[in-house]
């Protein structure tokens, strides 16, 4: 067997990459990517738009607020601040402010109360001028003189929404606005400011650190995928080592098939492979033995006999005729041997339309006609018609027919016959012969195989049972042997009907 070459480094590595593992790894690592590369920006806009609907909700419910002091007046506001507006002579309104002190007492009253939250800007216009903020100091592109503070400090009506800015530090600007009017002019207007570079920075912070903990998850879960995928993918290393050291002369390795699944069954599977070429090969090297020792006895007689062959012509004559006869023995044993062989074929039946009664008495025919001094019978004959191959089985029933001949003497009943019994046509021959041994009545049907205690009156080739057994086979039924030591013995044919088998019965038995 040729030597198998080391493999060079360049070469393993070609053979890791092509491993199943790998693949299955490429294949987990390509999904993960993928559902990573849709998630994080999903993830990172469901935050976002998170972020800015409670933003929303906290400018909502300032600006309700305000509007319940603009409606029901300074029931709100603490003691001291009202006592403060009162020592300064500012107007306290009961209700809706009438005029501009009125507004700006309530604006005093509301932002000093009222703490806003980080990144959140409470901003009071008054006839179109900042008049107060809190906190206080404001981001520079909230400057008095912007456009954005322009324009809110003369809304004609209240509105909400959103300013993208190019500030990072001030991000999205979320605002609500409150426009009080009287009389159809604008009294002033209060805004509610959120600034989300704060928060969202905060969100992405978190973010960043979700990311960090799924990139390590993923390659700590590679690595488990990769250590688990070499232990589930080794039996199929178990399966390619064990096939690389079978040889013809040792078939007896097998794997351990262990557990349940897919691997567990193709070792099962590849386990049944071995039995049947471990079984095929030893048959086929018995054969060749057996084909060499039975062809070597006819072989071994002609060399002996030519050799000693002298100048006599009657001894020549009585030589040739030995020689042929042997010559003619080993023909008949190559054409035995063929045919075993053909009955693997897939097209060594020619099935045909035969009808039982008629085959049956033919098949009596010819037996009769191996031997006139045996008592032949023929019986229990079925009726109708099926689908063998009709020499085939003819030459099966022959075969034992002259099986039966030769282990009986003259005068010994031979018997033919034919019945129907559980879907199945049973062949069957009957002689009250010798019988078989039980030690021999299985090793009889092997190729040159002869019952070790009985003495043969034909110089056989050993074959002719085990062409039985093929032919039967082959008929998807088989050969069954019922016999005892020195009462005889029964072979039959086995035979299914359709559509368990190939033989096809248009007419059962009455």
């Amino acid at each position: 067997m040729q030597q198998r070459q080391p493999l060079s480094l360049n070469w393993k590595w070609f053979r890791l990459f092509g491993e199943a593992r790998t693949r299955i790894l490429i294949w987990y690592v390509g999904v993960i990517v993928l559902f990573i590369a849709i998630a994080i920006p999903v993830i990172r806009h469901l935050i976002f738009e998170r972020v800015e609907d409670r933003v929303k909700g906290d400018l909502n419910e300032e600006i309700e607020n305000f509007r319940e002091l603009l409606t029901d007046g300074p029931i709100y506001a603490d003691e001291p601040t009202v006592q403060k507006l009162q020592r300064d002579g500012e107007a306290i309104p009961k209700g809706y402010p009438t005029n501009r002190k009125e507004l700006s007492s309530l604006y005093e009253i509301y932002l000093s109360r009222q703490i806003p939250e980080d990144d959140t800007f409470l901003i009071a216009f008054l006839d179109g001028d900042l008049y107060k903020s809190s906190p206080r100091a404001l981001p520079p592109l909230l400057d008095q003189s912007s456009e954005l503070m322009q324009r809110w400090g003369n809304l004609e009506r209240s509105q909400q929404g959103t300013q993208e800015t190019q500030d990072f530090e001030v991000g999205t600007i979320l605002y609500s606005a409150e426009s009080i009017r009287l009389n159809g002019k604008t009294l002033g207007t209060f805004v509610v400011i959120h600034t989300t570079a704060g928060e969202q920075n905060e969100a992405l912070e978190a973010f960043h650190v979700v990311v960090m903990v799924m990139v390590v998850g993923l390659a700590l879960a590679l690595a488990f995928i990769w250590l688990a995928a070499s232990r589930v993918l080794a039996p199929l290393r178990t399966l390619s080592a064990t096939a690389h050291s079978i040889t013809e002369s040792d078939l007896s390795r097998r794997i351990p098939a262990e557990g349940k699944g897919e691997i567990a069954e193709l070792a099962q599977t590849f386990n049944e492979m071995m039995d049947r070429l471990q079984e095929s090969f030893e048959s086929q090297r018995d054969f060749v033995h057996d084909a060499g020792h039975e062809l070597r006895t006819p072989i071994t007689i002609i060399r002996g006999h030519l050799e000693l062959m002298g100048n006599d012509p009657v001894e020549q004559q009585e030589t040739v005729a030995l020689v042929l006869d042997e010559l003619d023995r080993m023909s008949r044993m190559v054409g035995e041997l063929s045919l075993l062989v053909k009955a693997e074929r897939p097209d060594f039946l020619q099935p045909e339309t035969v009808d039982i009664e008629t085959f049956m008495e033919e098949l009596y025919t010819k037996a009769t006609a191996l031997s006139l001094d045996r008592d032949w019978h023929l019986e229990a004959t079925a009726t109708g018609q099926f689908m063998p191959d009709r020499q085939r089985l003819t030459e099966a029933v022959m075969n034992l027919a002259e099986n039966a001949v030769q282990h009986t003497e003259a005068g010994d009943r031979i018997t033919l016959g034919a019945d129907l019994k559980q879907n199945t046509l049973r062949l069957w021959v009957r002689d009250t012969g010798t019988g078989v041994a039980p030690e021999d009545q299985q090793r009889i049907f092997a190729r040159f195989a002869r019952a070790a205690k009985q003495r043969r009156r034909s110089e056989g080739t050993g074959l002719g049972l085990a062409i039985v057994k093929a032919i039967a086979e082959a008929h998807h039924g088989q050969v069954t042997l019922e016999s005892k030591l020195g009462t005889g013995s029964t072979f039959t044919l086995v035979l299914p009907l359709s559509p368990t088998g190939s033989i096809s019965l248009k007419a059962t038995a009455p």
